[in-house]
């Protein structure tokens, strides 16, 4: 029977995203936060979070590969 492996940065990444959506939705109702500050934090935000997945995968090839 095949083992599959998950990849770890997955449920961390649902537990960190919670309060960072959290904080979001305030930061979003609060009008004293300069909105074009706040939607580069998002973008770089993202930005982050797609080449960290991007690097987990390729790790993770390498890793069933040689081993």
């Amino acid at each position: 029977m095949s083992e599959k492996t998950t990849n770890p940065l997955l449920p961390i990444g649902i537990v960190v995203s919670l309060p960072v959506l959290a904080c979001l939705v305030l930061m979003l109702t609060d009008e004293g936060i300069e909105r074009s500050l706040l939607w580069a934090a998002v973008k770089i935000g993202i930005l982050l979070i797609v080449i960290g997945g991007a690097l987990s995968f390729g790790v993770s090839r390498l890793a069933a590969k040689n081993g």
